[in-house]
């Protein structure tokens, strides 16, 4: 009897508490609590986790950085390696290009013979304009021969040995070229002068020089072919005062640029200079 009277009292007093705290529970009673409850816990996983990530970055980190040097140095010689590739593609598309003008040239020329000689050297010197080819007498190279590019007029073969010519360039100071002018028909002699430029001097006053106008290569003085182009009149100097008129030609070659010539090997220059009289 006294069992069954105790077992009640628990069971009565368990129902109570158990009531109490429903009760509590939907009161909102226990918001407070559960919410300092549930910000500790965050707090403790924030503190762990960041002491993690700190012990593990002091081991891993030394290795990270080793191994990311090592690939930056990779990629920096890989990246080296491709600008050096692209500079050679560069340069062999450049040459191709040349190569490609030059054998339109020639075929658009057939009645003479050519033979194409890369530029390996330049005359340093700021008055003397010459350019050295990897050609010579062995591949059929004699001094006077002309030099062209598929644009015009380079200039002639001055001196020759065996594997190598240089090449007098038409803006050289001593250079002279016979030629005429497509409009105006007549004839003039072309020179290089110290700064470069080409000069046409002894043009009569009643010959009309216009900008723009063509001037080619005559033939006479045996030198250079005729028809060959030059360049084109700049502008002109002309006063009334003065007996002849002069202008500065526009070489169509641009010189800085030279990479790849053609010498005509057909064409035999002749020296007329002990038929010229002496004044």
């Amino acid at each position: 009897m006294k069992d069954l009277f105790s077992r009640s009292v628990q069971t009565t007093i368990l129902f109570l508490v158990i009531a109490g705290v429903l009760a509590l529970a939907l009161s909102g009673s226990f918001g407070f609590i559960s919410s300092n409850f549930n910000t500790l816990i965050v707090s403790a996983q924030s503190w762990i986790s960041t002491r993690f990530v700190v012990i593990q970055d002091f081991f891993t980190v030394p290795r990270d950085v080793v191994a990311l040097r090592q690939q930056n140095a990779e990629l920096e010689a890989e990246v080296s390696r491709l600008q050096a590739q692209v500079v050679t593609l560069q340069n062999s598309l450049s040459q191709a290009d040349a190569l490609a003008a030059l054998v339109n040239f020639s075929r658009s020329n057939p009645e003479n013979s050519y033979t194409a000689a890369s530029v390996i050297g330049r005359d340093p010197s700021p008055f003397l304009r010459y350019v050295i080819v990897d050609k010579g007498s062995n591949d059929g190279l004699r001094r006077g021969m002309p030099v062209v590019t598929d644009q015009g007029l380079v200039g002639r073969v001055d001196a020759v040995i065996n594997s190598a010519a240089r090449i007098q360039l038409i803006t050289d100071l001593s250079s002279a070229v016979n030629i005429r002018l497509e409009k105006a028909k007549k004839e003039a002699i072309l020179t290089g002068n110290v700064s470069g430029d080409l000069v046409l001097d002894l043009v009569p006053q009643d010959v009309t020089l216009e900008p723009g106008e063509l001037v080619l290569t005559s033939g006479l003085g045996g030198g250079y072919p005729a028809d060959l182009i030059v360049g084109q009149v700049l502008n002109v100097r002309k006063r009334d005062a003065d007996l002849f008129q002069q202008a500065i030609i526009q070489p169509v070659v641009d010189f800085t640029k030279l990479k790849i010539v053609l010498i005509i090997t057909d064409f035999r220059p002749v020296d007329i200079t002990p038929l010229i009289p002496v004044p």
